[in-house]
């Protein structure tokens, strides 16, 4: 998997390409911890480059989820694809997560 981070004002963008699954959501898990070390609080998370997410990608989004809770900032997920979002769907995660469809809206939504 390949994450690509870019500061967009205030937030944060990461766009995720490839597959988060049980041997790549620790680099997303590594990149999120650095940058809310950083003193980071609104982050977008850009999946259009997605092409998979497991059970395990899925707990990695749920616990930047509950960082983000914790340290009172946002996390927005943008651009899903059809076969994540019904991932998403499925194990009940869409009711969880602010979904947008565009980059652009997550982003304009931290404003």
């Amino acid at each position: 998997m390949i994450i690509n981070e870019n500061e967009q004002g205030e937030t944060m963008v990461l766009s995720l390409q490839g597959r988060l699954d049980a041997n790549t959501s620790g680099s997303l898990e590594s990149a999120f911890a650095k940058l809310v070390e950083q003193g980071k609080g609104k982050f977008v998370f850009n999946l259009a480059g997605l092409e998979y997410v497991s059970s395990a990608g899925l707990r990695s989004l749920l616990s930047a989820a509950k960082t983000v809770k914790v340290i009172r900032g946002r996390l927005i997920l943008a651009h899903m694809n059809e076969h994540v979002r019904e991932v998403f769907d499925m194990s009940g995660f869409s009711a969880i997560f602010t979904v947008m469809g565009t980059e652009a809206e997550a982003v304009q939504a931290m404003a």
